[in-house]
């Protein structure tokens, strides 16, 4: 007879996850980045690692999770005309706590198109402590080297 109730319990708790799911539509504007280091590897043409520091704000994101402004440090390794990279991204929300991400991605690089990323939220502050998610960005380069980026994914509160 127990084992039933333990069941339905489990059957309970997991559906209580799957609805607490709830949505990230974030657009950002980043601006030119404000730390920029090369170093060029030397064993063939055009290969090259990099180190980027930035600051984005948020020019549209949905009122029920206010992603304000954000903070990047990401390491790349270019080749002609492909990337890969990887980084974190620090948010801070409209009511002042913080959102932590990671991110990766690889692609080309032609014709000002960003590659596109995934990421993971890491961790959070205040309100947001135990949040998880996961989803991804696609951006575009600017002539002024600044960048404009779309991202989208879910998330979950833990305990």
């Amino acid at each position: 007879m127990r084992k039933p109730f333990v069941v339905a319990l489990c059957v309970l708790g997991f559906g209580s996850v799957v609805v607490a799911q709830s949505k990230i539509d974030t657009k950002w504007h980043c601006e030119k980045p404000s730390g920029l280091y090369k170093f060029d590897v030397g064993d063939v043409p055009d290969h090259s690692y990099l180190i980027l520091q930035g600051t984005c704000n948020a020019t549209a994101s949905d009122s029920n999770f206010a992603e304000k402004t954000g903070a990047y440090t990401e390491f790349q390794e270019v080749w002609k005309a492909s990337m890969t990279f990887h980084g974190r991204f620090n948010v801070t929300m409209d009511n002042a706590d913080k959102v932590f991400y990671t991110y990766e991605g690889s692609g080309s690089t032609a014709n000002n198109n960003l590659p596109p990323n995934k990421w993971k939220i890491a961790s959070g502050t205040g309100k947001y402590k135990g949040i998880k998610g996961m989803g991804n960005c696609s951006g575009k380069q600017n002539t002024d080297q600044s960048s404009d980026w779309t991202c989208t994914g879910t998330y979950s509160m833990g305990k």
